[in-house]
């Protein structure tokens, strides 16, 4: 019993294969999701060491954000953008499940018995623009159907691996000079209120757009204030609790302020977000007030059984 209740509070390790031989030849590529109209460009992201936090100069501390230190984080390969309204309604409808890769991977995994996405009850999405108010459920379960249509392993990110990916060797406060921050980011403003295609922004060094402001991002971890100052090897780990609440999502949106669009800036889910759900129980796979959250996919280049896959991809966790 003791041990069931502390598993849910520990760091657990993000690639339990630890023999496992990084893949050489790492190259950014396009993903098919339907022929060559849906793709999803894929960026090569090398290894490194990265300082992971803020600076105190300049900015007051938060008590869920540390001073940075130094946190080392392997190769993998992140979506150039966030992942569109018009690649997630293939998994939504699932009406082209038939349509493989041509380049089909290794993983066997069998689409049919993955987990349908229900309609949004409110729906605010837009051909062309980032998919907002889904659940990190549905972001999850999103990446294990492009899994089994690709046999490629995709998932959501850890923190540091978002917070590596976002910062693109700057241990700034962003990615970019912030005098010229209408040239990167969407945020309030700038952009008149509402959320925009993704892309139309300058990208960071990475190749990787809108990583500050558009919309904000789910990531794999549970929100802990002190989770953060973890002297852990943070870049192999991300936290993961039983409960629904509170998840992190990471980068800021159109409506932030250009401060919480900083690259070491978190945030995170409560029950606000679907506060007009009236359903019993609540959607899995939407909030009703979350406009401004979408996701990123990301692919480690570690190979992983399918028990280790279905943990990061997680559960449902119903809500009444």
């Amino acid at each position: 019993m003791l041990l069931n209740k502390l598993i849910p509070y520990f760091f657990i390790l993000l690639m339990m294969g630890q023999a496992s031989v990084v893949k050489p030849g790492m190259e950014n590529y396009e993903e098919t999701v339907l022929g060559d109209q849906k793709t999803i460009k894929m960026i090569a992201i090398a290894p490194g060491n990265f300082d992971m936090g803020i600076k105190r100069e300049g900015f007051d501390l938060k008590e869920d954000q540390s001073l940075q230190h130094e946190v080392y984080v392997d190769a993998f390969w992140m979506s150039e953008k966030e992942i569109s309204w018009d690649i997630y309604q293939e998994f939504l409808y699932r009406e082209n499940d038939h349509i493989r890769a041509d380049d089909y991977g290794d993983l066997i995994l069998d689409i049919d018995g993955i987990s349908g996405a229900s309609m949004p009850y409110v729906n605010f999405n837009k051909i062309g623009y980032p998919v907002i108010d889904v659940t990190q459920y549905a972001a999850s379960m999103f990446c294990k159907w492009l899994s089994a249509k690709t046999g490629r392993f995709y998932r959501l990110p850890t923190e540091a691996e978002w917070e590596y990916a976002c910062r693109s060797g700057s241990t700034e406060p962003y990615s970019f000079d912030p005098n010229f921050i209408d040239e990167y980011a969407w945020y309030a403003d700038n952009s008149r209120g509402a959320f925009h295609q993704s892309g139309l922004k300058k990208p960071n060094s990475f190749g990787l757009y809108d990583m500050h402001g558009n919309v904000a991002e789910w990531v794999l971890d549970h929100y802990d204030s002190k989770g953060y100052d973890s002297k852990l090897d943070s870049g192999h780990f991300f936290l993961r609790k039983e409960s629904l609440y509170p998840r992190v999502f990471r980068g800021g949106s159109w409506r932030d302020s250009k401060e919480a669009l900083r690259s070491s800036e978190r945030n995170y889910s409560s029950p606000k977000l679907k506060k007009r759900d009236p359903q019993l129980p609540k959607s899995l796979w939407w909030h009703t007030d979350a406009p401004h959250i979408g996701f990123r996919v990301v692919r480690s280049n570690k190979s992983v059984n399918l028990d280790e896959m279905n943990f990061f991809w997680g559960k449902p966790i119903e809500e009444y």
